[in-house]
């Protein structure tokens, strides 16, 4: 399976999980690495699926399944662990270890391995133990305590900043800084990435705002969580919405010609006492026109205007078809890879893998004997599928 990017030849060993973790693995395989996912063999078809290939976090990966229960399976993933330049997981505190995959395992047979691990309340400390979701783990960090609206209760910005920004991003980030350690020192390490330590680290410049005494502890009151007017959401006449930044004096000077509204007489825009009347100033303004209208107004200036757009509308939009921001393998549309590398470009690699899918050839590639392979499946141990296009988009195995 050739790769492009900046981690083309590293390979990543995937224990199978939900949410962070599997899109952390996808971020690597984005930029280049060999990914195989381990899934247990209950998940894994009989046949390929009829359908689209719904699970976009398994882009550019191929993947086997195995009963972990198995004493045969576990020293196959620790075979497979040796010949890893990393592992990541996203199991509860101890889990790896009752299975006899921890890392204290796994790097006395490699010790270059990268082990990332991803929870929502890390390794240790009193949660450790308990269950939880995003939700959750931004609550507990104060990072959820920031978003919503004057005078209203917290708003849960979907799961973005518990799973993926600072949990799977964050684990992305720690795998490859563990990688380029070890090609330095010839040592690997644990990475443990927890859900409430990236939500409060994406807060920091909040927490130097609040420090410098300029950030109100009752949210939607501030320059920018919708407490200023000119940086807030407005609703326009057609029911759409456009979005304003206009945080500097000479963009807010071009969204208020835009607008048709002088600025504020004899105060400067960071003045607070105007921002409730500017507010209802500029409410009343948008909602007068279009969305689309807004936009053709704003087109050309630094007005730091711009449209809400739909999932629907997003890949459409030139400057995302002109940085292929979208791409559409298999007729689905979906985020491209990021960033963007000059001599080592990343990209999407295919299709979505199902469960085993692919798995046959790269067991092979990673050095896994012919035998040991018919073996277990032979007892039903592991299960691979066969006969779909494969994940790299009718180039299968």
């Amino acid at each position: 399976m050739r790769r492009s990017g900046p981690l083309a030849g590293v390979k990543v060993l995937e224990l199978a999980g939900i949410g962070p973790c599997p899109f952390a693995a996808m971020v690597l395989a984005d930029l280049g690495a060999d990914v195989l996912r381990v899934e247990r063999s209950s998940a894994v078809p009989a046949s390929p699926p009829e359908g689209v290939r719904w699970d976009l976090l398994q882009r550019g990966k191929r993947s086997v399944g195995l009963d972990l229960k198995d004493p045969s399976c576990v020293a196959l993933v620790l075979e497979l662990a040796e010949r890893a330049d990393a592992l990541v997981e996203g199991f509860r505190p101890g889990v790896m270890e009752r299975l006899g995959l921890g890392p204290d395992v796994c790097l006395a047979r490699n010790g270059r391995l990268v082990y990332g691990r991803m929870t929502g309340w890390g390794q240790d400390g009193p949660l450790a133990e308990r269950a939880g979701h995003d939700i959750d783990y931004i609550a507990l960090s104060g990072t959820l305590s920031l978003v919503g609206r004057e005078g209203e209760r917290p708003l849960p910005p979907v799961n973005l900043l518990g799973d993926f920004g600072g949990g799977g991003m964050l684990l992305a980030l720690g795998v490859a800084a563990g990688l380029f350690s070890a090609a330095g020192t010839g040592k690997g390490q644990v990475v443990d990435a927890a859900m409430v330590d990236g939500s409060a680290l994406l807060a920091t410049m909040m927490w130097s705002f609040r420090a410098l005494g300029v950030w109100a502890a009752e949210r939607g009151t501030n320059l920018i969580d919708t407490g200023a007017p000119f940086y807030e959401v407005y609703e326009c006449s057609d029911g759409g919405h456009v979005a304003v930044g206009a945080l500097e004096p000479q963009f807010f000077a071009e969204l208020c010609e835009v607008a048709g509204l002088a600025p504020p007489e004899g105060r400067s825009q960071n003045d607070r006492s105007w921002w409730r009347e500017g507010k209802a100033r500029f409410a009343e303004v948008f909602a007068s026109r279009p969305r689309d209208e807004w936009v053709a107004l704003a087109e050309g200036r630094d007005a730091c205007l711009a449209p809400v757009l739909s999932f629907d509308e997003a890949p459409s939009h030139p400057h995302n078809v002109a940085r292929s921001a979208f791409v559409d393998p298999g007729g689905v549309t979906q985020p491209g890879a990021a960033p963007r590398f000059s001599a080592t470009p990343a990209g999407v690699d295919g299709l979505p893998c199902w469960p085993g899918e692919g798995g046959r050839g790269a067991l092979s590639q990673w050095g896994v004997p012919d035998d040991t392979v018919a073996e277990l499946e032979a007892k039903g141990a592991l299960r691979l599928l066969e006969g779909g296009p494969g994940p790299a988009g009718g180039q299968g195995d």
